[in-house]
Parts: C-alpha cells; structure tokens; sequence
C-alpha cells in the first residue's frame, strides 16, 4: 500500500498536547440509548393496553367487527409511532447524543416506514370494515369517510402529504433528487403529521371514552409538538438572534471546496465539540429557509467557528459567493463524533475526501501524547487532499502520524483502499498501518460505501463494535 506524508509549506498555530488527564465521556450517558429505546416500545405497548381496555378484543365477533377494530388499533399504532416519529425530528439535544447521527437516522427510517405501513393498513382495513356492514360498496364507503367524517378531509391531505415523504426517502428515489429538493419535500412529514392526526379528536372512541386514554394522548401530543417548538425553532433562533453571528471569513480550498468561518460573542455558550456537525443558513438572499449539514473542520475556540464543504449541490456551490458580515442561523451541535465517546487512549482517525473535516477538527482537540493519534486520509490524488497541510501540520505539532492514501478506488469489490493495494485484503492494510487495532477508537467520515467497509474491517481487525464511530449524512 502506497501512503505519502503531505508536505507542511505553512505554519498553523496549534497548542502543543494537554498533560494527560482521565478520558473524557460523552455529555450523554450511553445508557440515555436504552431509556429511550424502552420509552418507544412502551408508548406502542400502552397504545395497545388502551384498545384491549377500549373493548377491542370485544369486536371481533363478525368480519366487519374484527376489520374495524384491527384497523383502529393499526391507526392507534401508527399515529403513535408518528408522533414519536416528530419528537425524533425535533433532536432533542439528549435524544439526539445518546443515538447520535447514524443511530438516529437507522431509528428514524424504521420508525417512519413502520408507521406508514399501519398508516396504511389503517385506512384499508377502516374501508373494508365500514364497507362490509352497508351496501355503498368499498369506493362509496371511501369517499362517505372522507367527505362526511369530522376531520377527514384534512387527514386525508396528511396522508399525501406523508406518501410524498415516504416515497421520495426510498433510496432510488433520493438519488434522482437534489439535496435541496428532498429536504424541502421531507418538511411535509410536519405538515403530514398536524393534518393526519387530528380527527382523531372528533372520530377517535378510544381518544374519547377513557380519560386514561385521553390524558395518554394528549401528552404525547404535546410532547411531540413541544419538542419541535422548543429544539427545532425555539433555542436556534434564541442562540442566533440574542447574539448575532456573521461570517467574517470566506476562502477557497480547492476549486469545488470552500472553507466558511463565522463569528460571535456568544459562541462560547454553545456546547459544541470539535467532530460535531450544525445545520447552517446563510441569511444572503433565495433560498436561505434551506438548511444544510456542515461538520465544524476546526476545534471550536469560544470566538469562532469553521467548517470545510465540497460543492454538492446548489447550497454549498453558492457559499464562495458569501460576503463577511452575512447573518448566520445555526442548529446545533449535533452528533456523537467527538472526543467525548472515548472509550481508548489511543485513536485512529480515518476519513476519505471531504470526510476528512471533522476529523481534522478531532486531531486538533484530542487530548494524545506522542503516537496515540493515527490518522489516515484517504484521496483519489494528492491534488484532492483537502485540508493536507493543515493536517500534517497539526499532526506534527501534536505527535500524531499522518497517512495520505493515494488512488482510484478498487473497481470490483467494496474496500476502503486505493487500487494498487488490491492485492491486500482491507484488515491486512488495516494492519500493517495500525498492528494495535484493537486497542484503539476508531473515528470514520466519507462516503456511505466506504465508512462500511472501513468500519467491517476494523471490526474484524479486532476493534471492539462500541469504539468504532461514524456519522453518516447520506439523506
């Protein structure tokens, strides 16, 4: 396997390494993780408690008995689940530590996908069951529910408001859509979930008849609503309108990468970690509504903060365009890629393209005595390594080891290395850069394709599952 050391033609100015103290853990306890995963299945599980007490086993004497319960019940479920969906979206800051991104978004797609399946079930089993005990027929039955129910007419405006967003998150459908587009799009899973849910309060016996139930449904419904209010619109505005950040620094990295630094008087409240990512907005014309997912690529220092983007899309194309002084409106911190998930003293740092930010942002603030810290950077040609001197210029200063990995990708199989190591295996190049493996954590950002198979040979190379951490920001 080739590597190279990229030259240092500049100075940065770096700190030199902390006197060694504890490792630091996450400002989330792991055990955060489980308490939520219990509350989800608790919440279905007194949904269901709910309809039995509600007469629902009582129902299925006749065909249209039994369609009509299960078909409440498939309803119950799934507004459930949708309503915990909402509070998942909102990143409520110990929700959204404890799972960080990449659990997260595993949780967010099971979560969404299994309540629009009920969804659905819901509205057909309702129609069948409804249809079995009169003569209109399944269509006649269909179009009586929704023009003569109470709250019909805007559920039913929910739910194709919620197919939108279900069919554009299949993966097929992502590819062929811009970044900018699906996001837009995906805000309809609010609008979806305000309009689907509330006839509930004119049709549903089972909201209704027990106060038990209705106490349960209402603080669902208010935590959910609560949560958006406060997480999603609240604290960001607060945190960007009581101390006003602008940028103050706008330079070129390459011809398709910029590097964005912004400043304020109270950026040193946020508690922002360097490997944590924000959603920022650019307060400079058209399309400033539009959030975007930008990994800090320098250590937070209280007065400033910097991120580092590839030209993907019509968002971070138009960031060379910014001018100093543009408001900024930030989300965040998000994610669990810091420092703070340490579970080793040693570390490998490993990122591929413009991957390599956050981690650059790490290298500067882990706390490492000499060869604690590898880091592995992983680029088509020495021309695409972005952030390579100041890589190896933070490596130096801090004792670490910096690997440049040259080279088109293997063509025929999934590996995380360049074409002219295909006659290793990745856990033999794994190896050969860092023996100790399984005494390390192991830090990874890239493409989706390649932080797999990077994280599947550091597991098989010996690193322990729990140490490994990535983020994915794939949509």
């Amino acid at each position: 396997m080739t590597t190279t050391t990229a030259p240092s033609p500049h100075t940065i100015a770096t700190s030199a390494a902390p006197a060694p103290r504890a490792l630091r853990r996450g400002p989330v306890p792991r055990w955060w993780r489980d308490a939520t995963l219990v509350a989800g299945w608790a919440v279905v599980l007194v949904v269901m408690a709910l309809w039995v007490a509600g007469g629902g086993l009582g129902e299925l004497g006749t065909v249209a008995e039994a369609l009509t319960s299960t078909g409440r019940l498939t309803g119950l479920v799934a507004s459930a689940l949708l309503l915990v969906q909402v509070t998942l979206m909102a990143r409520v800051p110990w929700v959204e530590q404890a799972w960080g991104q990449d659990g997260l978004a595993r949780v967010h797609r099971l979560v969404g996908f299994t309540s629009f399946t009920l969804l659905v079930a819901h509205i057909v089993l309702i129609t069948l069951g409804y249809a079995a005990g009169t003569s209109a027929g399944i269509w006649g039955t269909l179009v009586d529910l929704v023009l003569d129910y109470p709250g019909m007419l805007l559920a039913t405006a929910g739910t194709v408001a919620l197919v939108m967003v279900v069919v554009t998150s299949v993966k097929r459908a992502r590819r062929r859509l811009r970044y900018e587009s699906w996001h837009l799009i995906h805000l309809y899973g609010y609008l979806g979930a305000g309009l689907a849910l509330p006839h509930q309060l004119w049709t549903g016996a089972e909201f209704l008849d027990s106060r038990t139930a209705t106490v349960f449904w209402w603080s669902l419904w208010a935590l959910a609503a609560g949560s958006f209010l406060v997480f999603r619109v609240g604290l960001p505005l607060w945190r960007s309108l009581a101390a006003p950040v602008r940028v103050v620094d706008v330079r070129s990295d390459a011809p398709e990468v910029t590097t964005v630094t912004v400043a304020g008087s109270r950026l040193h409240r946020l508690p922002a970690r360097a490997g944590q990512f924000f959603q920022w907005r650019f307060l400079d014309g058209a399309g400033w509504s539009r959030a975007h997912p930008y990994s800090i690529s320098a250590a937070p220092d209280g007065r400033t903060l910097r991120f580092t983007a590839a030209h993907v899309g019509d968002g971070s194309a138009r960031l060379v365009t910014l001018a100093p002084g543009t408001r900024v409106l930030l989300e965040g911190p998000y994610g669990r890629l810091h420092a703070g998930v340490r579970t080793h003293r040693k570390v490998l740092l490993m990122g591929s393209g413009i991957g390599i930010t956050p981690l650059r942002a790490l290298l500067e603030d882990l706390e490492q005595q000499p060869g604690d810290v590898t880091v592995v950077h992983r680029v088509r040609s020495a021309a695409e390594a972005v952030l390579a001197d100041e890589l190896a210029a933070v490596a130096a200063a801090r004792g670490a080891r910096y690997l440049l990995v040259e080279g088109h990708r293997i063509a025929d199989r999934a590996s995380w290395l360049p074409q002219q190591a295909r006659h290793l295996t990745d856990v033999e190049a794994l190896l050969q850069v860092v023996p100790d493996l399984a005494d390390h954590d192991v830090f990874v950002c890239g493409a989706d394709g390649w932080m797999t198979a990077v994280r599947d040979a550091a597991v098989a190379a010996g690193a322990d599952p729990a140490a490994v951490h990535l983020e994915r920001f794939a949509y």
